[in-house]
């Protein structure tokens, strides 16, 4: 028999949706939401007002927004500045890829050039000409390469920010457009220090001599000094790319931050979790929007539940770069065997039949550690915290095929900011052992010295 709701107890369940759609999106930062305060608002209101259906319509009209909002970024340098790996580093392809952007430094772009995502299509980066390249005056030069159609311009240079650049910067700000003046190839930089002057070189003081060069072009030139970062396009996990890239969030728009997530490089774990922040927040959304029910879902796994799920869980894997084709790359990049990576990693075998019973009781620890820290939410349907769970497996794979990969990596080259008592403990058990060998040889030597002094008396 069915159970008829009574008006108090659906006034009670439209208290509870808007309840923890308002304490869910409380717990998330400004720069992390993917839709808009007003819209968080608005979807409130009509949930406080049992508005329901209208409430789901304003999160679906949410979605598609999300979803479908192009990102459009100029890169702007000139000739060897650095700005064709730039653009390759942010898409996460090689020099010889497909659709890489052209590296050389005889090269010279001519005319604006679009680069999407391979992963990504609404995320598109514009190799546009510099503007010694163009020759025309500044207000021309924007026109030209039509700088409205772009949510920010990046000025990258591997030297000294030149008038020129200086220059494009205020008409940009004119336009009440953001920018970014990024300085790369730092990483050479510190190499050629380091190489002509072994017994003094000093690495934090080197960077800090390249930003004050920067910053001593903007005073010269009359200019507030704006945040400058400095990055190595070899290793955009190193150096200010990751502060770049977290100002870059906070300057985009709502709506934008979704496509911008899910566009970072696999290189960081903060990228990772990034990622899956906005993933899970397009999870709980759908799941709202669809007016879930407030019963515990049961725990069978149907056939067309299982082939709904392989399509979320292959795209989740694809995201975070623990696809078999990613793991091909990296196992090659990494020297290490791809077998060894599908070994120590979960997500791949999460559907598979003989698996299916431990996904079941998975889910029944991730629904008790769900509801615990989220006590006023209403229950979500089976597949919506299956999605949850695959969402977190897969994030803790990329975070340990990382650290893995970079474990065998660093042990043979190295990495500035992560020397560990690991790498010193060669070195430092050579240096007791020498120490030793000499105490040894001093004490030998002063007992010797002892036995020649002494004279034997009848």
């Amino acid at each position: 028999m069915g159970q008829v709701s009574s008006p108090a107890s659906k006034d009670e369940d439209n208290g509870d949706l808007e309840s923890s759609f308002t304490n869910y999106f409380k717990k998330i930062k400004t720069e992390n939401k993917l839709i808009s305060q007003e819209h968080i608002h608005l979807i409130e209101s009509h949930l406080e007002k049992g508005n329901i259906q209208v409430a789901s319509s304003v999160i679906n009209d949410a979605l598609k927004n999300i979803g479908n909002t192009p990102i459009n970024i100029a890169v702007i340098g000139e000739c060897g500045a650095g700005k064709s790996s730039f653009i390759n580093a942010l898409r996460e392809v090689g020099p010889e890829d497909e659709d890489a952007a052209e590296v050389g430094v005889v090269l010279t772009t001519v005319e604006k050039t679009p680069y999407k995502h391979p992963k990504n299509k609404m995320f598109i980066l514009w190799d546009l000409p510099g503007i010694r390249t163009m020759n025309f005056p500044m207000e021309d030069y924007l026109e030209k390469v039509k700088f409205q159609e772009y949510d920010f311009f990046i000025i990258v240079s591997s030297a000294c920010f030149t008038k020129l650049d200086l220059d494009l910067a205020k008409a940009i700000r004119f336009m009440k457009k953001n920018y970014y003046f990024v300085r790369t190839k730092v990483d050479l930089d510190l190499d050629n220090e380091k190489k002509y002057k072994p017994r003094t070189f000093d690495r934090e003081k080197t960077l800090q001599q390249i930003r004050s060069m920067c910053v001593n072009a903007f005073r010269r030139n009359n200019m507030d000094v704006p945040q400058i970062f400095l990055i190595s396009n070899s290793n955009l996990s190193d150096y200010d790319f990751p502060c770049l890239i977290d100002t870059m969030i906070k300057d985009l728009p709502a709506q934008k931050h979704h496509n911008f997530m899910l566009s970072l490089a696999n290189i960081t774990e903060a990228a990772f979790n990034k990622k899956r922040k906005s993933m899970q927040q397009t999870i709980l959304l759908k799941a709202k929007k669809t007016d879930c029910l407030a019963t515990i879902p049961a725990m069978s796994i149907l056939k067309c539940d299982v082939e709904e799920l392989k399509v979320k869980l292959n795209h989740y894997r694809v995201l975070f770069g623990v696809d078999d084709a990613s793991l091909e790359v990296i196992a090659k990049d990494s020297h290490v065997p791809v077998e060894h990576l599908k070994k120590i990693i979960k997500s791949p075998y999460l559907l598979e039949i003989k698996k299916r019973k431990t996904l079941k009781g998975n889910l029944l620890k991730y629904l008790e550690k769900f509801t615990s820290d989220n006590a006023s939410r209403p229950y979500y349907k089976k597949t919506d915290y299956l999605q949850l769970l695959f969402l977190d497996t897969v994030t803790e794979d990329a975070k340990v095929v990382l650290r893995e990969t970079y474990s065998k990596t660093s042990s043979t080259s190295y990495h500035p900011q992560l020397l560990t008592m690991d790498k010193c403990y060669p070195f430092l058990k050579f240096l007791a052992g020498l120490v030793a060998v000499f105490l040894f040889c001093f004490i030998l030597g002063f007992k010797h010295e002892e036995g020649s002094n002494l004279q034997i008396t009848f």
